[in-house]
Parts: C-alpha cells; structure tokens; sequence
C-alpha cells in the first residue's frame, strides 16, 4: 500500500452513559473533569490503548506481520526493542548495544521497528531508554484529550460483596463495602491530526489509515465493562486535504462542527438530546473534503 500523502484532520464524537469513561487515579479512580467547567475529560492515553487493543484483534493478536504491538499489556518495552537486535542478521546485523550502538545500526532498529509494529508507525514512541536503542520515532497520528460538550457530574455509589476474601474476613462482619464512581451521561469531543510528512518517514500506509478509522468506529466495542457503563462512538468526522501541508488550520474547520443541546433540555441523558450539524460542502475550504467516518 502507499504511503499516506494527504493531511487529515478529525473530530471524534463519543458519550458515555452511565459509566465511568477514565478514572483518575489521582482522585480515587473518579471520572476525570475540568475542576473549572466540570466538563468531562479522557485522556489521549486512553483512547489509543483502546485502538492498540482493536488492532491486535482485528490482526489476529498481533500474529499478522507488521501490525504487532509495541505498548502491550504485560510486556515489558525492553522485550520489544530487543527484536531487531536478534532479528537483523547479514549486512543488517546490530554488532552493539547500550552506548556503543552506532547511530547506522540505532537507524536500522528505528527502521525495523516502524515495519513490525502498528502503533509506533502511527503514534510514535521513545525507545532510546534500555540498553536496546531503537531511536526515538514522532509519529503522525496525534489525539487530544477528549473534553465533554457539557459539564457532568460524578455520582459516588456505595456497593456490598458478600462474599469474604479469605477465612480470617468472616470475623470483621457480614461483607465488605466498596465504591464505584459514574456519569449520568456526557457526550465527549476529541480532535485528531494526520501528518503525511511524518507518515512518510515512519511508513504509516493506507492500509494502516483504513484500520485507524474501522479502530475509532468501533473503539469501545471491546472494551465493555460495568464500570465503563454504555459507551459508543457517535461520529467520526475526517477532513481530508488535498495537499500534505494542508488547505486550512485544522481549528477552523473543527469549528464548523456545532454540537448543541436541542430546545428544551437542561439536563442532557441520551445523544438524541443533541443536534450535531455539520458544514455543507460549499462551505468548505476549497481543497478539503469532508468524510464520514462511520459511512
């Protein structure tokens, strides 16, 4: 496949009903929020753990080549920079490690790495931190925090187990209490980017692009938990330009995307609360297109 030459903007529209959408740890695992707006917040952190878990699924647990994983539950990074190091052999072949690796074969590592795992060729990584020096690659997908159109507001729920963990537990009474925090519901916006100047040097194709927005339709689909309560994707809304640098500032055309509450509702508990209205297609710059994502 070749290599992604267009510069793509987007607008991810998710909500989360009844759930908590990212704890934060700092604050007892409750969803995080804007301690100023309470608006809601989940981080870029989550979201790509969410796309790394669809791509190793969808390409047979990592199994596929070229769409391993290098951030996996489980495994250690030094594991994965380790590979091209034991990989490469002949004229490729890495002679050193640590301080001694040469910036030539360090290049080889970056190289090996971007073929062999989906998410450094999307995302970018650091892998100069173990003795197995693979360089550090900037990758061309970028998210930003998601941030909630209106406030919410995190309820704390009181829960029992009856069930006790060991025989010494039964003496200190009938069960044990916990905690659980969720949102009523909030409806999340997170903006990404695609930068073919960077798709160009870590190899990110269009292959890997269509798997990108099939990951973000389908970003919850398995991830389901009680504590994640009902969670989906809404809209998926890809500006597409003509050009590698771009026909417009990305801030411009997200702000063409309005999300309002519908007349009448004050306290938001479903989307069909909201109207979404999107920018026809004469008002678009020219040389960007507008894509539905979830077509």
């Amino acid at each position: 496949m070749s290599i992604v030459e267009n510069r793509y903007d987007f607008a991810l529209l998710f909500d989360c009903q009844d759930g908590n959408p990212n704890g934060d740890p700092d604050s007892d695992n409750s969803p995080r929020f804007d301690p100023e707006t309470f608006q809601g917040l989940v981080s870029d952190v989550c979201l790509k753990r969410k796309i790394r878990d669809y791509v190793l699924y969808a390409r047979s647990g990592g199994d596929v080549p070229g769409y391993g994983i290098f951030v996996l539950s489980g495994n250690t990074l030094e594991s994965r920079q380790r590979q091209p190091f034991e990989t490469l052999a002949g004229d490729d072949k890495i002679e050193a490690k640590g301080r001694d690796t040469k910036p030539t074969d360090i290049e080889k590592a970056r190289q090996w790495m971007c073929k062999n795992f989906f998410d450094i060729r999307a995302f970018g990584a650091v892998m100069s931190t173990t003795e197995f020096n693979c360089g550090q690659v900037r990758g061309p997908v970028q998210l930003t925090f998601a941030r909630s159109v209106d406030r919410v507001l995190t309820t704390e729920h009181t829960i029992s187990r009856q069930a006790f963990t060991g025989e010494k537990d039964i003496k200190s009474g009938p069960g044990t209490l916990g905690r659980k925090h969720t949102v009523s519901y909030g409806l999340y916006i997170s903006h990404g980017f695609i930068n073919p100047v960077f798709a160009e040097k870590t190899g990110f194709d269009e292959d890997d692009l269509q798997l990108l927005w099939k990951a973000l339709g389908n970003l919850f689909e398995l991830d389901r938990s009680a504590a994640r309560g009902t969670m989906c994707t809404r809209g998926l809304h890809i500006f597409k330009h003509d050009s590698k640098l771009g026909n417009a500032q990305a801030q411009r055309l997200f702000e063409s995307i309005k999300v309002e509450r519908k007349d009448g509702v004050e306290s938001p508990r479903s989307f069909a609360d909201y109207q979404v209205t999107l920018p026809s297609a004469a008002s678009l710059p020219q040389g960007v297109t507008l894509i539905d994502g979830l077509a």
